[in-house]
């Protein structure tokens, strides 16, 4: 199987807030997790809490894979934010949703569902504060 993952950052503002749009190209397992791990942790360092993952070219996905997006929704969650999942081929959905995982991590079809939820999401954090 090949292996090999890329990713591409992409910025958004939302109100004073800095959304970003992470594509996720390739495969992500047991090899390349920790490259995906390493870059989203340092989105949370910088203070980045409200992470889309676009998985429009992603072509498998381990359950390596699949614990470190529970573990960045964690992250995110503990701090206010959210993760949120787009473009899911029907064969990554059906692992996602199988595992139970579409039961955590919310899924759209766009990028732009996901920033109007993350839209929505903020609103509500400064209605509830």
């Amino acid at each position: 199987m090949p292996t090999g993952c890329n990713f591409t950052v992409n910025s958004y503002q939302i109100g004073a807030r800095d959304i970003r749009i992470v594509l996720v190209e390739g495969f992500l397992d047991a090899h390349t997790f920790p490259d995906l791990e390493k870059l989203l942790s340092s989105l949370i360092d910088e203070g980045i809490i409200f992470i889309v993952l676009d998985f429009e070219k992603l072509e498998y996905i381990s359950s390596a894979g699949l614990g470190v997006l529970i573990g960045i929704a964690k992250k995110v969650r503990e701090k206010e934010g959210d993760l949120k999942l787009t473009k899911l081929s029907e064969k990554i959905f059906k692992i996602v949703n199988l595992l139970g995982f579409s039961k955590i991590l919310q899924i759209f079809d766009t990028d732009k569902e996901a920033l109007v939820a993350v839209q929505k999401d903020i609103a509500a954090r400064k209605g509830g504060v």
